[in-house]
């Protein structure tokens, strides 16, 4: 318990720090906050898991990284958040290194996303449905 406690108190200290952008440049500053991320992560957080996928997809460095995040995103968006099975939806669209574009697995996504109330997952499903993949 002590331990859960401890991960929830560096992550939201973390998630403060994260938007002072001097220590986000620091090296040592940005390895701690991602250790808070991926503690918190690990912990089965959903909004840790939703927000340290997003940094590891869109900004992690080499395929692991990417991957790891959207590992991370899936598991986020099968626990009901939207912003993160939207996002799962534009990556299955687009296609990975690893898996070929997906516009079924995208619908269902997507699907998840506009259960949970994301505001444009409704106009993605309308556009795929269309015929109008473009992102």
């Amino acid at each position: 318990m002590f331990l859960r406690l401890k991960a929830r108190a560096g992550y939201w200290l973390a998630r403060r720090l994260f938007h002072w952008s001097w220590f986000v440049r620091q090296p040592r500053g940005w390895r701690w906050l991602e250790g808070q991320f991926a503690r918190m992560a690990n912990l089965g957080d959903v909004d840790a898991q939703s927000f340290y996928g997003h940094i590891l997809t869109f900004r992690g460095v080499g395929l692991g990284a990417r991957e790891e995040g959207v590992r991370l995103l899936r598991l986020a968006a099968l626990a009901g958040d939207g912003k993160a099975a939207y996002q799962v939806g534009v990556i299955s669209l687009a296609g990975t290194p690893s898996k070929a574009p997906d516009p079924v697995e995208a619908a269902r996504w997507w699907s998840m996303a506009a259960k949970a109330g994301h505001p444009l997952a409704e106009l993605k499903l309308q556009q795929l449905k269309a015929g109008d993949s473009t992102q």
